[in-house]
């Protein structure tokens, strides 16, 4: 087939070349011209695992093509995917200016039959709404569906080229035969294709983001709770993930979620919520407990340190929302680095791919090391943010060495606690006992 995919960010760039993959021609979408021009000399404009193989190979082979002319882009496109921005506003609700302002420019182009595809993440309705839009400017035959995706970043190309499930919201036969027949190649292992409505497809998203988030909070809580009682959130983690009826993915505890999807998709949805009079009571304690965990490990630095950090540098262990990614939207480490900072420390940060992004979006006034362990000369204290795998077997001698003070505070409890005790480190982590240093200076 022929495929236009409108928005080359990181949800529009994965699934075109994902596509591109499986023999169809694809064009992507955007307004950025260098940006354009990168990718069509090759450059890859995110960090995903396994997507530059991919992205290379569907450039070569003449299936993967880059423009910022959407009218030509859609010309020959049977299906247009629309994976556009939708970010939060002021009030917390999705900002659908981007879907409607391309929704519109189709409405004054196409010539011919389309199926436009709501890729991003919308609000119930938003399908009707792009109808509407394109309906407006023109007479000719479309539909709009809705194809929630279900990336998770770090595994994005698995996920997609080996979906869990697809889900499609139409209620167009014409359209629901295209869409199948698009998503058959990605299906061949027996994961169903789901066809439902739009309003359906849409409200799907959100409710498993807001589902796995809820989750997520929820075993934070258990593991703050632990702390106060002298239970150990690890064994209590096995306990219940061992029951087929909860599972054991999202118990790990840690600073809180962040990234691109469940901060936003969690709050748009209370916001929903709002809108059509029902308050979703849960997803505000949601919201509620997540943003205090980001900051959750505040408290025992300042304690640690006496109630001040003048003079005291903390290396922190990685800048990204999770590992494998160079995401840093809503990451839980941006939020510890600016009360660090109030409270007078120096940061010494290094993270294997976020530090770049760091340094153009937020412009910290802290330092950037080459890698993990120069981030240690003469610091302090390690602060864990990020569990990228290169952190969790990493030379604790040599961390003994570079430290000032043995003394690690985990984020992410990387460690096993009777290791920590046997190498004679301070170690804090969350919903487990506190392991207290052999020696130190304070």
């Amino acid at each position: 087939m022929n495929i236009a995919v409108v928005g080359s960010g990181y949800v529009g760039l994965v699934t075109g070349t994902c596509f591109a993959e499986t023999g169809n021609h694809v064009t992507c979408v955007d307004i950025d011209a260098n940006k354009v021009t990168r990718m069509k000399n090759g450059e890859i404009p995110i960090y995903e695992p396994h997507l530059d193989v991919l992205f290379e190979r569907n450039i070569r082979e003449n299936r993967l093509h880059f423009t910022t002319d959407l009218a030509a882009a859609i010309q020959d496109a049977q299906i247009i995917f629309l994976a556009l921005p939708t970010p939060p506003g002021e009030d917390g609700s999705a900002d659908l200016s981007y879907v409607l302002k391309v929704a519109d420019d189709l409405g004054q182009i196409i010539t011919d039959y389309k199926i436009i595809v709501d890729k991003s993440t919308v609000p119930v309705g938003t399908a009707e709404k792009v109808h509407n839009a394109i309906a407006a400017r023109t007479s000719v035959q479309f539909d709009v569906v809705s194809n929630p995706e279900f990336l998770r970043e770090g595994f994005a190309v698995d996920d997609f080229m080996k979906p869990d499930r697809v889900v499609i919201g139409t209620n167009s036969a014409r359209a629901r035969k295209l869409m199948e027949e698009l998503y058959k190649p990605f299906t061949r292992q027996g994961n169903p294709i789901i066809f439902m409505d739009e309003r359906s497809a849409e409200l799907t998203k959100y409710a498993a983001n807001a589902f796995l988030a809820t989750k997520i909070s929820f075993m934070n809580e258990i593991a703050n709770f632990c702390e106060k009682v002298g239970a150990d959130v690890d064994a209590v983690r096995i306990g219940i993930g061992t029951d087929t009826r909860i599972g054991k993915r999202f118990l790990f505890p840690g600073m809180g979620y962040g990234g691109s999807c469940f901060p936003k998709d969690v709050q748009a949805l209370y916001h929903s919520g709002v809108e059509n009079s029902y308050e979703f009571k849960i997803l505000k304690s949601v919201m509620k407990v997540n943003e205090r965990q980001k900051t959750i490990l505040l408290g025992s630095i300042l304690d640690y340190f006496g109630g001040s950090l003048s003079n005291v540098t903390i290396a922190m262990w990685g800048l990204a929302f999770k590992p494998d990614t160079d995401d840093i939207r809503e990451a839980p480490a941006l939020y510890m680095i600016e009360h660090l900072l109030e409270a007078g420390a120096k940061i010494v940060a290094f993270d294997p791919e976020a530090m770049d992004n760091v340094k153009k979006q937020k412009g910290y006034h802290i330092s950037y090391a080459n890698d993990q362990y120069s981030a240690l000369e003469g610091a302090d204290a390690l602060l864990i943010s990020t569990e990228w795998s290169a952190f969790r077997n990493p030379d604790f001698e040599k961390m003994a060495q570079l430290l000032k003070n043995k003394v690690i505070f985990d984020g992410r409890n990387l460690y096993d606690l009777d290791k920590m005790k046997e190498l004679g480190y301070f170690y804090k982590s969350i919903g487990r006992e506190t392991v207290a240093e052999v020696t130190s200076e304070h």
